[in-house]
């Protein structure tokens, strides 16, 4: 078997083990013939929580929000790389000069009534449509990468606090507050501190590695 389909059979098993975990975050705890089988959730997050353990004791407790400010930059770091080199960003870069290109034509061709340039816009809009359905399905494949680290992680903190429902954290402006407890809808306090840690350390790292979105 040649280096190629090595790789080919090495990116399958890696999509797919992604796929059942992104599916597998919906499969809820259920009983079947009075055994009670736990949630895919709480079994990874019981899993990970082998690994886990050893660090929490090191940290402590009170100072749990640490290892979540870590599990957001490990995720950033992580999904950033992925989206730097399995992405091709030259091809991204293209795309969106293009687009630019397109927009600031057809801005020009309204405002003049070019009915000639409008119509030739429009006969490539339907090639640019798919030229960027194109470009969002390869941003869409590094998902599954990504999720191989990032939901074993959430699934773990969720069965952490979940065991440990009096751990909480102070927040800038609102003070102590339950990690469990809810900001808004199904968002829990430590889930919003998880994803905005990393949603502001993953932008830094955007755009110090100059990754672009399949948007413009």
């Amino acid at each position: 078997m040649d280096k190629q389909k090595i790789r080919e059979w090495a990116n399958r098993i890696i999509l797919g083990a992604g796929l059942i975990l992104f599916v597998g975050v919906m499969i809820p705890e259920f009983t079947i013939y009075g055994i009670t089988i736990p949630s895919f959730r709480d079994f990874i997050g019981g899993l990970v929580d082998i690994l886990m353990s050893p660090i929490v004791s090191l940290v402590g407790d009170q100072n749990f929000f640490l290892i979540l400010s870590a599990m957001a930059i490990i995720t950033a770091i992580y999904s950033s790389l992925i989206q730097k080199y399995v992405v091709d960003q030259s091809k991204m870069i293209e795309f969106q000069e293009k687009m630019k290109i397109f927009q600031k034509e057809m801005k020009e061709a309204q405002e003049t009534q070019n009915t000639y340039m409008l119509k030739r816009l429009e006969e490539q809009q339907a090639e640019i449509m798919q030229e960027q359905m194109g470009v969002m399905k390869d941003q869409f494949k590094p998902m599954f990468y990504i999720v191989l680290v990032s939901l074993p992680l959430i699934m773990w903190a969720y069965y952490y606090i979940g065991m440990h429902p009096d751990a909480s954290m102070l927040f800038p402006f609102w003070g102590d507050r339950l990690l469990s407890g809810r900001v808004f809808y199904i968002f829990t306090y430590w889930l919003f501190w998880y994803f905005l840690s990393s949603l502001a350390f993953s932008q830094v790292l955007r755009k110090f590695l100059n990754i672009r979105a399949a948007g413009v």
